[in-house]
Order: structure tokens, then C-alpha cells, then sequence
């Protein structure tokens, strides 16, 4: 049974509900499904999950992109209505007929909307007897098909048998040989077949094929032959020729440098390492990026023009015509060929395939059925949706202003805690380091956590950080438990009176299930502030699976209703990959979480905010 259909529009405005349905939705899923779905660039999909206490729902939608409408129905998931599409179809035409940007009530709309439906789910009903009667005439129909197929087959088996050699059953004829070739009755009886599979009878030639005859002759004295070697081929050398080192001069061989400190009986390094803390000038977290805008709003006409070549077949007066007039409405025919170079585009930026793929999706669900507006082209117009849906993912959603959340936990008499959490070599512990010496410079006092109690020197290396920052440190060691550190951490911190404690933890892959299930341990034991995810600017894919599963891992393996999840990202290695900024789309796309720091280098003051229109600029570039 139909829970609810309402029609809003875009911004917000509900225009009618059905009261005959009346159903009060346990939750909010209209808002969620806003929320979630269509303000993330999500409307491409065919519909939305709902999960709420004692409840689970299907949404479904459509737009009139035209008129600025949405069409949503909601229904219990158990429940597979089968008119529904149907359904919101039928209510966005009837709807838009009477539609009025001046009217807000719509009662008069409740009688039609019952015919609606009864035809709906009459017509339902119609098909769902009409599968029914249908079935056993169809599994008659195939079990013909099938016996007919199998005699078919049996005749052409033993038609097979007859053409082969005269049955003594010589299976070296029909073995594949080393080099990938078959011998001669093999071939003659696959290369129809391949034809066949194609769709296309197989005419030409074989002239690139070897000599099957010479082959046939080999194998008929008895003799297997499992290789068959080129006339051009030699034998490979038995000695392999190494290269030598290449010596430039004369001179002696230097030894070999290293620039370690020496380690005394106790482990510890030499005690005087260079205090950067002071000289290291003013963090690019600090400074505006400066954006030129010649560029902006520019459309890569070759890549267009490359993806429609038919759109020349037209004459020259009905385009003309068609620009100056403007379109009708906008069909998902006129928009494929620039949303396809659009996709390309952004694959070769380093999007993953997937998100390019529904950002395409969502961009043409909101395109689709729109009035092309005079001395336009769809080009364009897909260029500026794509264009604004993008800055719509990237801008944050929430406030990212760290030294605020500082100075309201500092008021609290807490100390502000981030766990910095990711994938094996990304960078964290450097990263955390830039990061206390852009707070060291806003005059917030840092303790570093060595909670990296798994690989070897994390813990040295973190030390390093804190000396020549000089910041305090809290560690235990190896083989403690991360979560019981954490937690010591943030006790001394409140006595020290630190504003803020960095969490550093151990690298971990996404299915490694025990080290996930510690981290969870970690996050809900110490209810930290903000949870990091540090991610390379360098992965394409990969940060789909990184960050959804780190997300779901999370979720499962918690012992709490309500789980905490990644909060913010921190790209690294952003100084290495040109203009392939697409990691930072892929992975704020599927987990909703912002860009919060960007590493650009290797020293502390290389950590800068993401700049949301350089990176749509460059994506569209």
C-alpha cells in the first residue's frame, strides 16, 4: 500500500498531499531522501533506501525540471508496487497542466489523483493476471526450444565426429598447443563458430594464419608436438649480459653516505635536534589562494565536437534556427554526447568511474524535460549544470573552522580531540605534524598521541615531530592497546591543560577486520571531536572502496545505536598529480564528509584549505 506522495517544490515549498493516505511516516524520510539524494547529486538513481525504527521505506521520484517540481512517493519496502512509476508519471502530467506559480493550495487536485491511482493499479493488476496465464504456455514454448536445441546439437555432434579423422581417436588433433595455435582440424571446425557468434559470416581470408598443413604432416607419424617454433626465433642465450655500474671519472669510490644520529646504550638518538618550530614562517592554511578567472566558464569544444560527429549532418539554417529559437524541451538524446565527453573528462581527471557515472546520471535527470533558452547550446548548458553541481559537493555543508571548535571545547575545560585514520603509507603522522604547528601558530597548545603502537618507529617518528616542534608527547610503547592510550592521552592532556590532542594510529587496510575492529574500539571509547580520514591524492578508484568500507566497518563493527563516522579528509601528496584532482570529488561524493586540509609537501607549513572553485575549474578544464 501506497504510504505518501506529496509534491514540493525545489526549494522547498509543498504544494499537496495526499490526505487520503494519511499514513504518518515513521522518521523523516522525505528529508532524509533531500538531503542524502537530491542535494548531493544523487537524483540519477532509481530509488532511495529508507531505514527507521520499526519501519523500512522505498522512495521514488520524478522532476519537472521545467516548472521547478518534485514527485515523491514513498511505500513500505516489503511491499514491490509495481505501479508507482507509473503512478508519479500520471500525476506530473495531470499536475502540470493546473499547476500555477501563484497558487500554493491545490484541494481540487485529491479527485483526480484517485482516478489516477485506481487506473494505476487496475492496469497493475491487468499485467500481473496477464504473467500468470502466460507462464505455462512460455516453459511449453522453451521445453520445445530445448528439445529442439538438443537434437539439433546431437546432429551436428555426430556430424562433427563423421568430418573428423576417420574415429581413431587421436586426441593430439584437437589439443591447443603451447604458442596458443590449434592443429588443423581444430581450426577448421572453430572459425565458423566464432563467425557465427559474432553475427557475421567470417569471408575474409585466413592469411596471417600459419601453415596448417606442415602441422597436419608432423602429428600424423603419432608424434605429439607441444610446440611449434618460428623460422625467425633463436634460442635464448645461456648467460645473461648484466650491466655494469657506470663510472664517471677516475676517482675512488666514495663511501656510502649516512646522515643517521648516533643511538646511545638506551635506544635514544642525540638529543639535539633543530627547533623548526619558530622558523619555519607562516602555514598556507593562512593564506588565500589567488584563482584567475579568464578561464571560468570556458567549454572544451573539441572534446564536444569529437563525441557528436553526426550533429554536422544538419544544415546550417536549421541550427542557426534552433539557437536563436531555442529548444523546445530538452531530451536525453541531446543530452548524451556532451554528458559522455563530460564522463571522459572527468575519468581522465582522476574521478572514479562509478561517481562520474552518476554524477552524469543525476546532471541529465535535472536537465531532462528543460527549456533550452535562445543563442544556447545543450553543450553549454550541460557544462553549467555539471558546473554547479560539482561546487554543490565539494562547498561543505557544515562548518569546518577548527580553532572555533578549539575555543568552545577550551571553554568546556576539555581538551579538543582528532584521530587521524587511514590506509597504510598516506602520510598520517607527517600530516598530524603540519597540522600542530598550523595550531602551535594560533597560539593553541598541542599534545601529539603515539597510539601507533603496531609499526615499527611510529613511535620514534612521532617523537621526532614533537622535539623539533616542541610539543609534549604521551606513549607506552608497542604492543599496547591503542584504544587504553587514547585514552590515558586525553586524561593527561585535561591536567596539563593542552587545548588540543592529535591522535596518531596505525595504518590499516579497509578489510583488515581486526585492526578495523580496534580502531572502532578506539573511536568509541574516546568519543574524539573529529575523526580524520587521511587519504593520497593519488588513488582513482580505489578511494570509492577505501572510504565506504572504512565508513561501513566503522558502522558494524561499533557497539553503539548511534556510530560515529568519518568526519573530515585530509589529502596528501596534492603537490604530485597535476591537475588529477578527482580523488577529492570520489571521496567527498561517497561519504559526504568535507575536504578540511590539503598536504602539498614535505614541510610543516605545506597544509592548505581545499580551494572548491579551483578544483571544479580544473575537473571541467
Amino acid at each position: 500500500m501506497l504510504e505518501q506522495l506529496l509534491i514540493f517544490t525545489r526549494g522547498g515549498l509543498i504544494l499537496w498531499t495526499c490526505k487520503e493516505l494519511g499514513n504518518a511516516l515513521k522518521g523523516s524520510p522525505i528529508d532524509t531522501l533531500i538531503r542524502s539524494c537530491l542535494l548531493e547529486e544523487r537524483s540519477g538513481a532509481a530509488s532511495y533506501s529508507y531505514d527507521a525504527p520499526g519501519a523500512s521505506y522505498t522512495l521514488k521520484w520524478t522532476f519537472h525540471n521545467e516548472l521547478g517540481l518534485v514527485f515523491v512517493a514513498v511505500y513500505q519496502r516489503i511491499l514491490h508496487l509495481l505501479y508507482v512509476d507509473e503512478l508519479l508519471a500520471m500525476v506530473r502530467r495531470e499536475f502540470s497542466e493546473v499547476y500555477d506559480a501563484k497558487r500554493t493550495v491545490y484541494n481540487d487536485f485529491d479527485e483526480t489523483f484517485r482516478q489516477l491511482r485506481r487506473e494505476a493499479e487496475a492496469r497493475a493488476e491487468e499485467l500481473k493476471k496477464s504473467k500468470q496465464t502466460d507462464k505455462p504456455v512460455n516453459n511449453k514454448k522453451k521445453q520445445g526450444q530445448v528439445q529442439k536445441a538438443g537434437s539439433d546439437k546431437g546432429s551436428k555432434k555426430s556430424e562433427g565426429c563423421l568430418a573428423t579423422d576417420g574415429g581413431d581417436g587421436d586426441k593430439a588433433k584437437g589439443r591447443k598447443l603451447e604458442n596458443g595455435h590449434s592443429n588443423g582440424n581444430h581450426v577448421e571446425m572453430e572459425e565458423p563458430r566464432a563467425g557465427v557468434v559474432n553475427g557475421k559470416e567470417n569471408t575474409s581470408s585466413n592469411i596471417s594464419a600459419f601453415d596448417v598443413s606442415k602441422l597436419q604432416k608432423r602429428t600424423k607419424g603419432g608424434k605429439k608436438t607441444d610446440t611449434v617454433v618460428n623460422k625467425g626465433s633463436k634460442p635464448d642465450p645461456k648467460k645473461k649480459a648484466t650491466k655494469k655500474n657506470r663510472v664517471w671519472d677516475d676517482a675512488p669510490p666514495e663511501e656510502k653516505l649516512d646522515f643517521t644520529d648516533p643511538v646511545d646504550g638506551n635506544g635514544s638518538g642525540n638529543d639535539n635536534i633543530e627547533v623548526v618550530a619558530a622558523n619555519q614562517g607562516e602555514s598556507m592554511m593562512d593564506i588565500e589562494e589567488i584563482i584567475s578567472s579568464d578561464s571560468e566558464g570556458e567549454v572544451d569544444d573539441n572534446v564536444l565536437k569529437d563525441s557528436k560527429p553526426e550533429a554536422k549532418k544538419k544544415g546550417w539554417f536549421s541550427s542557426m534556427f534552433q539557437s536563436i529559437a531555442g529548444k523546445a524541451n530538452l531530451e536525453k538524446e541531446d543530452l548524451e554526447p556532451a554528458l559522455k565527453a563530460l564522463k571522459d573528462g572527468l575519468m581522465t581527471k582522476n574521478v572514479a568511474e562509478e561517481i562520474a557515472e552518476k554524477l552524469c546520471e543525476s546532471v541529465a535527470a535535472s536537465l531532462e524535460g528543460k527549456k533550452l533558452a535562445s543563442f544556447t547550446r545543450v553543450s553549454s548548458t550541460v557544462q553549467a549544470a555539471m558546473e554547479d553541481a560539482l561546487v554543490r559537493i565539494l562547498t561543505p555543508r557544515r562548518s569546518i573552522d577548527i580553532l572555533r571548535d578549539v575555543h568552545a571545547a577550551k571553554e568546556q575545560r576539555k581538551p579538543y580531540v582528532v584521530v587521524f585514520v587511514g590506509v597504510n603509507g598516506v602520510g598520517k603522522s607527517t600530516n598530524l605534524a603540519k597540522v600542530a604547528y598550523w595550531l602551535l601558530q594560533h597560539n593553541v597548545s598541542v599534545m601529539m598521541a603515539a597510539c601507533d603502537t603496531f609499526r615499527s618507529g611510529a613511535v620514534e617518528q612521532l617523537r621526532t615531530h614533537a622535539r623539533r616542534l616542541q610539543i609534549p608527547i604521551f606513549e607506552k610503547g608497542y604492543e599496547k592497546d591503542p584504544a587504553i592510550v587514547a585514552k590515558e592521552a586525553i586524561q593527561e592532556a585535561t591536567r596539563n591543560g593542552s587545548d588540543v590532542v592529535l591522535v596518531d594510529t596505525a595504518g590499516r587496510m579497509q578489510d583488515n577486520e581486526p585492526l578495523m575492529r580496534a580502531l572502532s574500539k578506539l573511536i568509541y571509547l574516546n568519543n574524539p571531536d573529529l575523526v580524520l580520514f587521511v587519504g593520497e591524492a593519488l588513488v582513482g578508484n580505489d578511494a570509492v572502496d577505501q572510504l565506504s568500507k572504512f565508513n561501513q566497518k566503522l558502522a558494524d563493527l561499533s557497539t553503539s545505536p548511534t556510530p560515529r563516522l568519518i568526519d573530515g579528509i585530509l589529502l596528501t601528496k596534492f603537490d604530485t598529480i597535476d591537475d588529477k584532482v578527482g580523488a577529492a570529488l570520489s571521496m567527498v561524493y561517497i561519504s559526504g564528509a568535507p575536504v578540511m586540509f590539503v598536504g602539498c609537501g614535505q614541510s610543516y607549513t605545506d597544509l592548505k584549505k581545499l580551494n572548491v572553485k579551483s578544483i571544479v575549474k580544473t575537473l571541467l578544464k
